[in-house]
């Protein structure tokens, strides 16, 4: 590789690229002609001596050459980010943007009040939440695409690190008129006569209820499988089955009265996911993410406190 001097608009131009997986996407995102953003690409490939993108089905992939220098960007990018923020703070100006990746299941509690503390707080921060599945949860943070990830039984990688955890009880889901609501506590056996509505595999939750709902033969032949949590709450609101979930999928549907949330049971012991706050191990948060991060720590003790006190209650 050359001494060549990578410079700022070859930075941000890779970037793009990476991100649209397109030449033209990159340029529509940039505002720039695509011949524009073409020829930075192409300089910066003669450069460095070396292929950064490759055409796939999909569109531009990065080569193992793209690798290598995306991770130098993800750096250089949160360096200036970071740095931004810290003297936008000195100035007393609590600006910044904030990226988290998450779960679908997390937008009905826990964000949307972590969003109104930031913006209480810090008027002029803005956030961009993405919704994944849980196991994409790890590589957006990683490869800088999000500043923290917020998720059940998210994969613990090595160049993570955990900011804050929480466990909450899974629960059988019910509508508030169904035989179940008065339970104190339900197992699987005492559901395997009834229909049940499962999360599909791009749940963590999934993979905590396989083992338990492969011991009875009923129970190991779900009425509905659902990649979303809307229609398994619907569902459940019109008798149609027991619902698997934890208590900050339903905020609005408990203070309603609507569903009942009864706690799940394995040979007696109760039943809990760990939902965990993560960001990337290498680098120091940005002031704005680490002033959210702070937030959804503070609300996740609280749910988990809240929780403790209605079950023993």
């Amino acid at each position: 590789m050359s001494n060549y001097r990578v410079h700022a608009a070859a930075v941000h131009y890779f970037d793009a690229v990476r991100h649209a997986r397109s030449i033209r996407g990159a340029a529509a995102l940039l505002n720039v002609a695509s011949s524009a953003v073409n020829r930075q690409i192409l300089n910066l490939e003669a450069g460095l001596g070396a292929q950064l993108f490759e055409r796939a089905p999909s569109g531009l992939k990065l080569t193992a050459a793209g690798e290598v220098f995306a991770r130098h960007v993800n750096t250089v990018l949160t360096d200036t980010e970071r740095m931004r923020a810290e003297l936008n703070a000195l100035k007393g100006i609590h600006a910044g943007h904030v990226e988290i990746a998450t779960i679908e299941g997390l937008c009905n509690d826990i964000i949307p009040d972590a969003l109104a503390l930031m913006r209480a707080k810090h008027p002029r921060v803005t956030t961009r939440v993405s919704i994944l599945r849980t196991e994409e949860i790890p590589e957006a943070v990683l490869n800088g695409d999000a500043h923290l990830g917020l998720g059940f039984h998210v994969e613990r990688r090595a160049g993570l690190r955990q900011i804050a955890v929480g466990s909450f009880l899974i629960g059988a889901v019910v509508a508030a008129d169904s035989p179940f609501a008065s339970a104190q506590s339900l197992s699987v056996y005492q559901l395997a006569n009834a229909n049940l509505i499962v999360p599909a595999g791009n749940f963590a939750l999934r993979a905590q209820l396989a083992p338990l709902l492969s011991e009875t033969d009923r129970a190991a032949r779900p009425l509905v499988e659902s990649g979303s949590i809307e229609l398994m709450k619907q569902l459940a609101l019109a008798g149609a089955g027991v619902a698997f979930l934890t208590r900050v999928s339903l905020a609005a549907e408990l203070r309603s009265g609507r569903l009942r949330h009864v706690p799940l049971v394995h040979r007696d012991k109760p039943i809990y996911s760990e939902l965990g706050l993560y960001a990337r191990k290498a680098s120091t948060l940005p002031v704005a993410a680490d002033a959210f991060a702070q937030h959804l720590a503070e609300i996740m003790t609280r749910r988990q406190a809240e929780e403790r006190k209605d079950v023993a209650s």
